[in-house]
């Protein structure tokens, strides 16, 4: 599944069918073999290089590849065997190509979004949030606040980002998608800021918030709860 994602979220974006052509290195556009998608395992073997011309593989392949199978197999663990684990398993799905996207290309496809609206649809009317309608509240809170932010930054934040947060709030409603606002801006502002400082990024270069946002609401659907329960606690001993 995580080589799949990459696929797509390598493809869309540029209008490229997820079926046709076969997977190829980008380079010298030798066709890949299968022994030679092999997730992680084949990037291992190759020693991160292309078998035709030596160029090297971006290790954005494995480790999506990687981390998509931790977080599909840690899912139970975090929202049980039930039907909630479904939505879950559809969140990473979306997530890794998200992520791979705005990797690559600064940018979450409108289409990637309109399919996975269409699924989570379907999803959340089988398997409701409580009360029914904490989805709408969270993707109207999802949508207003984010537009606000990207019409005063003036840009600072994508009109994708915008639309995707409506989404998220409509599949975990509005206490979770505001706290999963809180959470990426966090990690964007700590992983940003130490990238920063051993200059790995440059002043005022943009980064993908898309992996933040993955890290943040992924956080806030697992733990949500139990993070707002500590903290009310910790506000009444204070």
């Amino acid at each position: 599944m995580g080589s799949f994602f990459n696929v797509v979220g390598l493809r869309v974006p540029i209008k490229q069918s997820i079926v046709t052509p076969r997977s190829s290195c980008p380079i010298c556009k030798h066709q890949l073999k299968a022994y030679e998608l092999l997730p992680v395992l084949s990037y291992l073997i190759q020693k991160g290089k292309c078998r035709g011309c030596q160029s090297r593989i971006s290790p954005i392949y494995p480790a999506i590849e990687l981390l998509t199978g931790i977080l599909f197999m840690t899912a139970p663990y975090a929202v049980g065997w039930s039907g909630e684990l479904v939505i879950a398993l559809t969140l990473i799905s979306m997530f890794m190509v998200i992520v791979v996207s705005d990797i690559h290309y600064m940018i979450i496809p409108d289409k990637i979004l309109i399919w996975f609206a269409g699924i989570f649809l379907l999803e959340r009317i089988l398997i409701p949030l409580t009360p029914w309608w904490d989805g709408l509240l969270g993707a109207a809170a999802g949508f207003l606040l984010l537009l606000l932010i990207a019409v005063v930054s003036k840009g600072g934040m994508g009109f994708g980002d915008v639309k995707l947060y409506a989404l998220l709030g409509f599949v975990i409603g509005l206490k979770l998608v505001l706290l999963s606002f809180f959470l990426s801006t966090l990690f964007g502002a700590v992983i940003g800021g130490s990238a920063l400082l051993f200059r790995i990024i440059k002043r005022r270069q943009p980064i993908p918030f898309g992996p933040f946002i993955a890290a943040g609401t992924l956080t806030a659907y697992y733990w949500g709860n139990d993070l707002i329960r500590v903290y009310l606690q910790l506000l009444n001993y204070s």
